[in-house]
């Protein structure tokens, strides 16, 4: 099986250029949310070291597609990021750009792996016509010096695992298997600010609403008018909605 496209839109967030990155490739498709810089950037080639990171982790994403085990897939992915790493700053890790990350890989008969590191969103459709959500929000925190101190904790034992350049992320991700599914829609947590704001009530409104390229940009739309009159900064927001086909 593989995946086709139905809609995709990303709109750029407040104060700093688009750091999502989301994409599919045969058996896999992602979502990718770049982890604004709170600690000093590296000197990487990017518009920001978020920004850099959600491109090259997309384009090893496409590379690493086929296997339908999605921790191998997203591995694979982190270990030629990583190698990249250590041609720009060697062994630098703690100031390494990172990003939340959600990986929908599917075999032969249908069944999906959804794989999941920190706070993107997967609404999954099935045949019989329910709906599932697969992610969650981080915990918040109160403070500028809080968040710093959290991200310097990320991927060791006391912290929340993310995509960064540890192959072994992939096997602290949350994996859920599901069966039946025709249509999934991935989220980044800025785009997920739809169903948090109510534009939609829940998963399903949601993923009806983005089954259309049209419907999808008046999601966003609607997003981006709401939180201006409100006066909510805007993160960056992206979705990507997928069938799944016969190869």
């Amino acid at each position: 099986m593989k995946f086709s496209h139905v809609s995709r839109v990303q709109t750029e967030g407040d104060n700093h250029v688009m750091e999502d990155a989301c994409g599919y490739r045969n058996n896999a498709a992602w979502m990718i949310d770049g982890a604004t810089s709170l600690l000093d950037e590296l000197d990487l080639p990017g518009a920001s070291n978020p920004s850099w990171y959600a491109q090259v982790l997309g384009l090893a994403l496409a590379e690493s597609a086929g296997p339908s085990d999605a921790r191998s897939v997203l591995a694979a992915a982190l270990a030629k990021v990583d190698d990249i790493g250590h041609q720009l700053v060697g062994a630098e890790s703690e100031r390494f750009p990172s990003a939340a990350v959600s990986l929908i890989t599917a075999d032969d008969d249908g069944t999906l792996s959804v794989l999941s590191l920190a706070d993107c969103h997967v609404v999954a459709g099935f045949g019989n016509g329910e709906v599932q959500h697969v992610g969650e929000a981080l915990p918040g925190s109160s403070s500028l010096e809080e968040l710093r101190a959290a991200r310097l904790r990320r991927n060791t034992p006391d912290g929340v695992w993310v995509a960064r350049r540890e192959p072994a992320a992939a096997q602290h991700a949350q994996l859920v298997t599901l069966e039946s599914v025709h249509t999934v829609a991935l989220a980044s947590d800025g785009a997920w600010r739809a169903v948090d704001l109510g534009l939609v009530r829940g998963p399903e409104e949601f993923l009806e609403a983005v089954q259309t390229p049209m419907g999808a940009q008046e999601l966003m739309l609607m997003l981006r008018t709401t939180q201006d009159e409100i006066g909510e900064a805007a993160d960056d927001a992206s979705v990507l909605c997928v069938a799944l086909t016969e190869q």
